[in-house]
């Protein structure tokens, strides 16, 4: 009979265990900047400055002309 208490006490014990978990809230974050006042770093394109809205849409532009099947394929004859 004691093995049956212990191991149901063990298990309320483990159930109860899953119930001490914190809520994980996003508490102090900040909302999004707008996305071309991003920091200047080794990542980011050489001819883009932050801050510079015509310069980060240029350079979407440009990067997404490079996944564009057209113009990348060769001229038919």
């Amino acid at each position: 009979m004691k093995p049956r208490i212990s191991l149901a006490i063990l298990a309320a014990a483990l159930l109860l265990t899953a119930c001490g978990e914190k809520v994980q809230t996003a508490g102090g974050r900040k909302a999004d900047g707008q996305p071309w006042e991003g920091p200047q770093s080794s990542f980011t394109a050489a001819d883009w400055k932050p801050s510079d809205r015509a310069a980060w849409e240029q350079q979407l532009r440009k990067r997404s002309q490079g996944q564009n099947e057209y113009s990348r394929a060769p001229a038919q004859p």
